[in-house]
Parts: structure tokens; C-alpha cells; sequence
């Protein structure tokens, strides 16, 4: 007869013997300043490096707070909660709710809370899991304005449940520092394939900008859940930085579905002409290059977001704002403001998804690799659109064919040899 296993059993331990409710272990104080602010981060898991994207996540809230005259943020992951206090005193959110599973950082959180608001009308903190308190406020019917998710890895069992959290026309800030899966390598390994496809629905192979694509991928997922809810997202500002690395998108989720055929679908490049393309549903099964028939020539990714990363309109909402702010003048807030412009170029609809490295285009021309601003120019002369790419620094993004690209590189070679040796021949005579 089929019978369960007992559970082994557990000594009495007096309730006397040890308390209910332990007190929060006590963290060393480690006081810290972000754009004026002070606060302390304790014993938490703090990163200076990570202050571009909660200026990003400001900017953004402040200028949502000033089109709709309110303002309710719940930061699910908060860490020592500066990002909670950023959006409590620069974006003036009429409430925060502050959320870190780990309740030994409730001390942290609550004293640089404090800073902005002693009597706690404004802000509340809790600890749980965060897709229990997403789901938690979607029952309650407590939504917010702005929900940012700032998790680890590809962790990504809380979209659905922050769709449902948000506010309709509202903003979701989500997250991703998987580089690795990201990159595609060793796809043939289930544990790595799976774990793209398990988070975000996606396959994906190396390929030379597979830091776009990790944003792509990101973004393509939560469009995946956003359609399973009646819903879609439009991408505000999509930005990569490289410590992490990490990968965050500023998504407004909207009513009505998305056209599963528009901007989401398969992203190849051919290793043989160095070109990009996307395929659309409707045509798997008939993947090729027109460069040649060469078998594994062409590396297909999918399905990804193949839209557009940003919104130029509001990332020119932003750069007013953070010159308004001061952010972008000398010393730090010079970044923030550069990066602001490339993003606001990047926005080019006529540019393609993916950038060219420079290297590669040095690589295939057999040259050395020229100034990238001579390559630019050279560009626009011949009349295509280009830009800088925010994601690296030593790539463009451009709609030339790579074969173009490689003809102008060897061009500006020649000229510079030509130029070099009329120079040469100067200083002998």
C-alpha cells in the first residue's frame, strides 16, 4: 500500500527560548552623495556606476509627473533605496513604496527615506518577494504610475505581474544583466539556450552588436507578455552600460494588442558580407543571404524587438530637462547629456537595427581602421544617414551596406597615404 514518507521530526524549542521577531541585524554606516543627495548604503549591494541609469529613471518620472500632474513610484527592488529617494525629491512623486526582500536593509531604507519626508506621508516601506507585491497591488487594485525593476540576472518572472501593476499609458522600467546568454554563446548547451528562451521567448546566437541585441531581446519579451494581457509597449529610451553589464529599457505599457508581425521578428547576419536583415515570420523556412548559398553563412536570432530603441521626441523631453536641471555641464552631468544626444541620433527611423564596429569594417577592408569621424563624414557625404552608437563607442550605426563601407575605409586610406607622402616630400625639399 502507497504510503508518504513521514516528515522527520522537529525538537519543542520553547517560544521563551529564542524571540519571534528578531531584531534587524545592524549595518555599518557608509554614507554616499548622488546629485547632491546624501544617503547611506550600509551593508546593501550599491553600485556607483549604475547613478546613469536612476538619472535616466528621473529624468523620466519627472517628466511623466509634470504631463499628468501625478506621480506614484513603486520600486520593487530598491536596494538602500536612493533610487526611492531620487524619485521622492528630484521627480517630487507624490508617494514611493519601497520594496527589498531582505529585511535586514529596512533600517538603511526607512533612514534615507527619512531625509525627504520625516513624517512618512509619503513613502512606505515592505519586504517581499517582488512578484508577490506586484501581483498584491494588481488585486488590490493599487497601481502605479511608474514601476521600476531594477533585478539581476534574466530574471524575468515579474513582467507579467508589473503589467498588470501599472497604470495603463504608464512607465515600467525593467531590467536585464545577462550579457552572457545575451552574447549567444555556446547555444548548443540546453542550459544557456534555455534560459534566453525561458526568460524572453528568444534563441540567440552570437552576433557582433549582441549588446543590442540583449536589449532587443529584452524588450521582445516584454512585448511577448504585454500581448498575452490585450496590451503592448512602446520603448522610450533603451540604454547598455558595459559595468554589469546591464541592460534597462523604459517601456509605456498601453492598451490593444501589438501586431505580432510588426517589429518583432528575426534579426540574421551573414558572416560571408558582414550584412544585417530582418525576417519576418512569414518567411521562416526561407532564410538566405543574397550574397551567396554558402551553408551557416547566415546567423539568425529571434524573435526579438526590431523596432525602434528609443522615442526622439521624449528623450528631447529629457535632455530639456536635465539642461534645466544643470545635469549636463562640466564634470559628471557632461555624460548625461552626450549620452542623451547620441541616444536622440540614434532615434533615426531611416537607420537599421545593429551598428558596425570599426574594427570589422578595418578588418574586411585589410587596413588600419580610421578616425570614426572621417568615416562619418564620409558617410553623409555619399548621402547615408549615420550616427554614433550609445552601446560602443569605437562602432557606427548607418543603412550603407557593409561592401560601401569597406570601399570609403580604403579610400580614406589611400588618401591618408597620399597625404602622408605630399607632407614627406614637403619637409625634404
Amino acid at each position: 500500500m502507497f504510503s508518504l514518507p513521514l516528515k522527520p521530526t522537529i525538537p519543542f524549542t520553547s517560544p521563551a527560548s529564542k524571540p519571534l521577531n528578531p531584531p534587524p541585524k545592524c549595518c555599518k554606516s557608509q554614507p554616499q552623495t548622488e546629485r547632491g543627495l546624501s544617503f547611506d548604503i550600509g551593508d546593501t549591494f550599491f553600485r556607483h556606476e549604475s547613478s546613469t541609469g536612476r538619472d535616466l529613471g528621473v529624468l523620466s518620472a519627472a517628466i511623466y509627473k509634470k504631463s499628468h500632474n501625478a506621480l506614484r513610484v513603486l520600486d520593487a527592488m530598491c536596494g538602500c533605496g536612493v533610487r526611492s529617494l531620487r524619485y521622492l525629491v528630484e521627480a517630487n512623486a507624490d508617494f514611493v513604496l519601497a520594496n527589498d526582500a531582505n529585511q535586514e536593509y529596512g533600517g538603511v531604507i526607512s533612514g534615507n527615506l527619512e531625509k525627504a519626508d520625516m513624517e512618512k506621508k509619503r513613502w512606505a516601506v515592505k519586504h517581499l518577494d517582488a512578484s508577490r507585491l506586484l501581483t498584491e497591488c494588481y488585486l488590490e487594485r493599487d497601481y502605479y504610475d511608474l514601476i521600476d525593476v531594477d533585478s539581476f540576472g534574466s530574471e524575468s518572472s515579474y513582467l507579467r505581474a508589473a503589467m498588470c501593476a501599472v497604470k495603463l499609458d504608464g512607465l515600467l522600467y525593467v531590467t536585464s544583466t545577462d550579457g552572457y546568454s545575451s552574447g549567444g554563446h555556446r547555444p548548443q548547451h540546453n542550459f544557456l539556450s534555455r534560459s534566453t528562451l525561458a526568460a524572453y521567448g528568444a534563441y540567440v546566437r552570437h552576433m557582433p552588436y549582441s549588446n543590442e541585441i540583449g536589449l532587443r531581446m529584452l524588450i521582445g519579451g516584454a512585448v511577448r507578455e504585454a500581448s498575452v494581457l490585450g496590451y503592448h509597449v512602446v520603448p522610450l529610451f533603451s540604454y547598455y552600460s558595459y559595468h554589469g553589464p546591464i541592460f534597462r529599457a523604459m517601456l509605456q505599457v498601453r492598451c490593444g494588442k501589438f501586431p505580432i508581425e510588426r517589429d518583432y521578428s528575426f534579426i540574421s547576419y551573414c558572416i560571408q558580407c558582414g550584412n544585417s536583415r530582418a525576417f519576418s515570420w512569414d518567411k521562416l523556412g526561407q532564410m538566405r543571404c543574397s550574397c551567396n548559398d554558402v551553408p551557416g553563412s547566415l546567423i539568425v536570432s529571434g524573435p526579438l524587438w526590431t523596432g525602434p530603441l528609443h522615442s526622439s521626441s521624449f528623450l528631447s523631453e529629457m535632455l530639456s530637462l536635465a539642461e534645466e536641471w544643470g545635469w549636463t555641464g562640466n564634470g559628471t552631468g557632461k555624460h548625461i547629456g552626450a549620452l542623451l544626444k547620441t541616444m536622440i541620433d540614434e532615434s533615426d527611423p531611416v537607420l537599421p537595427f545593429g551598428y558596425i564596429n570599426m574594427d570589422e569594417i578595418a578588418s574586411r577592408a585589410k587596413v588600419n581602421s580610421p578616425p570614426i569621424n572621417s568615416l562619418l563624414r564620409a558617410l553623409d557625404k555619399e548621402g547615408y544617414a549615420t550616427s554614433r552608437s550609445h552601446i560602443a563607442s569605437n562602432a557606427i550605426k548607418t543603412n550603407c551596406p557593409m561592401v560601401d563601407c569597406v570601399r570609403l575605409v580604403k579610400e580614406l586610406r589611400r588618401s591618408s597615404v597620399t597625404a602622408d607622402e605630399k607632407l614627406h616630400s614637403v619637409i625634404e625639399a
